[in-house]
């Protein structure tokens, strides 16, 4: 009997429960305005962020990282206002906010967090932690809105700004353009070849930005019904993916053929049930022959490429030492790195760096994220990274079964991304934010599928009894 009698509730835990239970009645009292605003404001809806987040797509080759910052950061205000005046007795509980990816997406948060207020240079440390957040909340607001219908708007506004500057990136092949800076070794075969860069001032930057433009160009060109929008798509496929190869970016070329190659398998997956079995191995072998044979021909092209092994080239011999030289910075401080963003390393890097190797990065994802936020923080972005493939793999199994067109889509998010990380291994490119922001779109056409609860398990399991019995 006395084992069913109810403690009384300690003196300190009461306290603390009506304090949260009276700050929860304020802070919804605070907000009530804003919600009531909402009803009849244009800067508090869907339609205003939508429009700011199109016009940073759309003009990312041609603003300045600064003018970016400035609409990045009214993306994260819109957002903030607009989550502030949400109903939350109205939310529309088919449209998941949080998904499996949000959670190691938080948690790598709260690790750079932790790493900026101990970091060495706490100041400069935090600027990349404003940057970081601001990237991370345009992911969400992405993420958001591309469950509400604008998808296709958002994948529009790249495609077309991509096809603007792959045409001025042809007319630079076409007329030549000088070198703005030394990107290429003076004493390598290569030297004097023109190197792209379009509005972007930069080779490997140009070849960052168009990483997507063929996998999104394509599926578009597949997936979208108006000829004028198939048009854009090819186009914009076949301009993006040759002005890569004009980058002359080793790091680019090899982005470009592990995008190339992940989109075809993927795309003979998906129609694999219609196709004869040798369809897969034929396709892997034909694209693997049709690479390195055009690797072959083209003699530009195969001084390129030849040129990323060894440490003949003067650029890989710079990278390598830089390399040594970041490898002692992890050394150093390698729980939770040195803190996010490009500042804390310019500060710290010259402690470390060797004479004559000067560097802005560590011309590596992996090793720069370990340098930032240390062991702790790469093994969580790694736990980011494989939530978002297991999640896209998820989804385009669950509508590749419901015969749902629109997962091609992630068919070209997951080839994009591939394409970003090893394009990633040789080089920085990815924290700019002409970069860095199609990253997280790619994430956030993926997260746009995300089901929860039982309607995802009853999906699953439609999935396995569906390849049980052949169909």
């Amino acid at each position: 009997m006395n084992s069913k009698l109810k403690l009384p509730m300690p003196k300190f835990l009461q306290t603390l429960r009506s304090w949260w239970l009276s700050s929860q009645a304020k802070f919804f009292q605070l907000i009530s305005p804003l919600q009531a605003w909402r009803e009849g404001s244009r800067l508090l809806s869907a339609k205003f962020l939508g429009g700011l987040l199109v016009v940073m797509l759309a003009t990312l080759p041609f603003l300045e990282n600064a003018q970016t910052g400035v609409i990045g950061a009214a993306v994260a205000i819109a957002w903030f206002l607009l989550w502030l005046s949400d109903r939350r007795d109205e939310q529309d509980q088919s449209v998941p906010i949080w998904t499996a990816i949000h959670t190691p997406l938080i948690a790598y948060w709260a690790i750079a967090l932790i790493a900026t207020l101990i970091s060495p240079v706490r100041v400069a440390a935090a600027d990349g932690m404003v940057k970081l957040t601001l990237y991370m909340l345009a992911f969400v607001s992405m993420s958001r809105l591309m469950r509400l219908g604008w998808r296709s708007i958002f994948i529009g506004a790249y495609l077309g700004s991509a096809l603007v500057a792959s045409a001025y990136g042809v007319q630079q092949w076409y007329l030549g353009a000088p070198e703005l800076a030394t990107w290429t070794d003076p004493t390598s075969e290569t030297a004097g070849v023109t190197r792209v860069y379009s509005f972007l001032g930069n080779p490997n930057l140009f070849a960052g930005y168009l990483m997507p433009a063929l996998p999104l160009g394509a599926i578009a060109a597949i997936h979208w019904r108006g000829w004028g929008l198939k048009a854009l798509g090819i186009i914009t496929a076949i301009f993006g993916a040759f002005c890569i190869t004009q980058t002359q970016s080793r790091g680019g070329l090899m982005g470009l053929a592990a995008a190339s190659l992940t989109l075809v398998l993927l795309l003979v997956y998906w129609w694999g049930k219609r196709l004869p079995k040798w369809t897969f191995p034929a396709v892997f072998g034909g694209m693997a022959g049709a690479i390195a044979i055009g690797t072959i021909l083209v003699p530009t092209l195969r001084k390129r490429v030849f040129s990323i092994f060894g440490t003949d080239d003067s650029s890989n011999a710079f990278r390598v030492n830089v390399w040594q030289s970041v490898f002692n910075m992890i050394r150093a401080k390698p729980i939770l790195g040195i803190g996010p963003g490009n500042k804390a390393f310019n500060q710290i890097y010259p402690l470390y760096q060797r004479s004559g190797y000067s560097a802005l990065g560590t011309y590596s994802v992996p090793l720069e994220i370990t340098v930032e936020t240390g062991i702790v923080g790469v093994i969580c972005y790694g736990w980011l990274v494989f939530t978002v493939f297991r999640q896209g793999l998820l989804g385009l199994n669950r509508l590749r079964s419901d015969r749902d067109s629109s997962g091609l889509w992630i068919i070209a998010a997951i080839a994009t991304l591939v394409g970003m990380l090893v394009h990633g291994l040789v080089d920085t490119v990815w924290y700019r934010p002409q970069v860095q922001l199609l990253w997280w779109l790619a994430i956030a056409i993926i997260t746009s599928f995300y089901i929860t609860g039982t309607k995802a398990e009853i999906k699953e399991e439609e999935v396995l009894q569906g390849d049980n019995t052949g169909h």
